[in-house]
């Protein structure tokens, strides 16, 4: 399995309601450090849940209609907000929800 799948199977699995940062999948699928990859699998992967991927603190980093569009969803999934911000202690997904049970991808 390529980067950008093990980066995909990590977002298809973050639970509706809860959300993982770019640097959170990057680690998860076994690439520490590489969170700008993660937007760059995102942007050619259309149907996933992308939506669920934020930055670090919670911000939404879609510029325009994209960062509306994804709050919207969030919102939609039960995603709780602070300010612009999504709450992370709230609503990150914990990483044994979303890694496979011997910690790799793939």
């Amino acid at each position: 399995m390529d980067t950008f799948s093990k980066m995909i199977a990590v977002v298809n699995r973050i639970p509706v309601g809860k959300v993982l940062s770019y640097g959170d999948v990057a680690y998860i699928a076994g690439f520490p450090g590489a969170a700008r990859t993660v937007g760059r699998a995102l942007n050619k992967s259309p149907m996933i849940p992308w939506e669920r991927v934020v930055g670090g603190d919670g911000k939404i980093l879609r510029p325009g209609i994209l960062g509306q569009e994804q709050r919207l969803k969030l919102r939609q999934q039960g995603v709780e907000f602070i300010g612009l911000r999504v709450n992370m202690k709230q609503c990150r997904a914990k990483f044994s929800e979303v890694a496979k049970r011997n910690g790799k991808v793939g």
